[in-house]
């Protein structure tokens, strides 16, 4: 037999093999590495916002959570006209209070005007109403034009009464070389990322089903995190 017809039977082999093993595993685990490293990072930020007692999420704002959405390392960068790029995961309480289904997002935005620089910061946002969820599934959220947002409030213990009005639907956070802020984030969209679910998923997930469609393998140490973080919620 001769070496070229060897080496060709060895790479069909070869890709047999691996598509033999793509095939079997679970859609969650044949998410690309990419994906994982989102969720991964998006845990560590929610980790460690939580763990900054004195600027960090209240904790009867993420009693209120219905959802809550984390977008590490979102590029921020302007030359005449300025924009933020970002790629994180979204998750969302069930009936019972839980946390339970999860989605990938994208975050873009601009501005214009004469700018130059950029930096990069991670982003938190805690949606306490269902029509922010809502918009989002239906197509995309635009922060302060369909769904109002706002700089959300500093300090784990920092008190919101319970009868007080929260009259965003969004409240939003940014973390920058460590430290934690509320962020104004007008003019910014976020939108579900229906490429990433479809590897995530193993298939096409309407918009609308995503987040009730049961959660792959993949999200869970981030679905972890934010149990862990969050007091329990009332239904």
């Amino acid at each position: 037999m001769k070496t070229a017809e060897i080496r060709t039977r060895g790479w069909i082999a070869v890709c047999l093999a691996v598509a033999l093993v793509t095939t079997v595993l679970p859609a969650g685990l044949r998410a690309a590495d990419d994906e994982q490293e989102r969720v991964a990072a998006a845990a560590q930020v929610l980790k460690e916002m939580v763990r900054a007692e004195d600027a960090g999420i209240p904790e009867e704002l993420l009693k209120r959570a219905k959802a809550i959405a984390i977008v590490p390392h979102v590029v921020r960068g302007a030359f005449v006209v300025g924009g933020r790029w970002g790629k994180g995961v979204v998750a969302t309480r069930d009936a019972t209070g839980g946390w339970t289904h999860a989605s990938f997002v994208d975050l873009s935005g601009a501005s214009v005007g004469f700018q130059i620089g950029g930096d990069a910061t991670d982003l938190i946002m805690v949606f306490i109403e269902e029509g922010g969820l809502k918009a989002l599934l239906e197509d995309k959220v635009e922060l302060g034009a369909n769904v109002s947002a706002a700089a959300g409030p500093l300090g784990r213990s920092a008190e919101i009464g319970t009868n007080a009005t929260l009259d965003s639907a969004i409240y939003a956070y940014s973390r920058s070389k460590g430290l934690f802020a509320g962020a104004a984030l007008d003019g910014t969209v976020v939108k579900i990322d229906d490429s990433a679910n479809e590897k995530a998923f193993g298939r096409r997930i309407e918009h609308q089903a995503v987040l009730t469609t049961p959660s792959p393998a993949i999200f869970k140490p981030f679905l972890d995190v934010v149990a862990n973080a969050t007091p329990r919620s009332a239904k």
